[in-house]
């Protein structure tokens, strides 16, 4: 049973006339409600209880949330510091021309407008994707063989 299923019952509780409400499924997952007690009680199989107050949204920020907001922010720090070289299309990246030959770039290499920086595949078609800057690579932001979609960036250059 998910959040909305869950949702969906406590909001028909809400709008029926019943003051109390058990239910208990197949799967041992037993859901116990009562109107006005201010308490719902969800209980798993493993015996885990879940105690929550009458439905309410609340916005938290958790700890990875948290992180994720800062990352965006140092994010829209460095868009400002560097270049990046996006993926003109949908394909699979390739960081060189063969399985066994050299990468055409590696961190720390500077590159011309122009010059090839990796190959995207799409239906078969081996697409060769240039820099549109000079620059130095500081960032290969994808891995070899990775799937990449329009727009994904694909190197970070300063």
């Amino acid at each position: 049973m998910d959040y909305k299923d869950i949702k969906k019952l406590m909001d028909d509780m809400g709008n029926s006339k019943l003051d109390s409400l058990e239910i208990e499924f197949p799967d041992g997952i037993k859901i116990s409600m009562t109107k006005n007690s201010g308490k719902e009680k969800i209980i798993y199989p493993n015996s885990n209880v879940i105690e929550a107050s009458a439905p309410m949204t609340v916005p938290t920020v958790t700890k990875k949330q948290e992180n994720s907001l800062v990352n965006i922010t140092n994010q829209e720090e460095s868009k400002e510091d560097y270049k990046i070289v996006k993926s003109p299309m949908v394909g699979t990246f390739y960081a060189s021309s063969a399985p066994d030959k050299e990468p055409f770039v590696k961190v720390g290499d500077k590159v011309h407008k122009g010059q090839v920086l990796c190959i995207v595949e799409a239906m078969k078609l081996m697409n060769e994707i240039e820099s549109e800057f000079d620059g130095e690579i500081v960032q290969i932001c994808v891995n070899n063989e990775d799937i990449v979609e329009y727009g994904t960036p694909l190197f970070k250059l300063k």
